[in-house]
């Protein structure tokens, strides 16, 4: 299903995209919160292990860290896609950045409760060239 940058529903996404690099940016689990949904799941097998959590799990992590902004890190967010699988399912190919790693996200999103939320994050990460 295409969809086009004036369609409402890709702005509604890109709007919960950018409020998801601003809560990762800020550290701010009250603004993840606002864009994962309760039961999202978060998972990597970037070291070779599997690593998944629930959002119970993963916000802690999260509070705890110093945040990027605080650090004074340059934003590194980008968009690379969203596709429709239909009208209540999309997923985002998207990059940010958080200290030396790199990430690359593949965001699943369900349309429910009225709202575009995060279902499922599945990342990569590589370390950045030190300077």
């Amino acid at each position: 299903m295409s969809s086009t940058p004036n369609d409402p529903q890709f702005s509604a996404i890109i709007e919960v995209l950018q409020r998801y690099f601003d809560g990762l940016y800020r550290s701010d689990t009250s603004i993840l919160r606002q864009v994962f949904h309760p039961k999202a799941l978060y998972a990597t097998a970037t070291d070779g292990t599997l690593l998944e959590l629930d959002m119970d799990r993963y916000f802690p992590i999260v509070d705890k860290r110093p945040s990027p902004e605080s650090r004074g890190e340059e934003r590194a967010d980008r968009i690379l896609s969203v596709e429709f699988a239909g009208p209540v399912t999309a997923i985002a190919k998207v990059q940010c950045a958080i200290g030396e790693r790199a990430f690359t996200d593949l965001l699943s999103l369900v349309f429910v409760d009225g709202r575009w939320q995060i279902i499922a994050k599945v990342f990569h990460y590589d370390l950045k060239p030190s300077t």
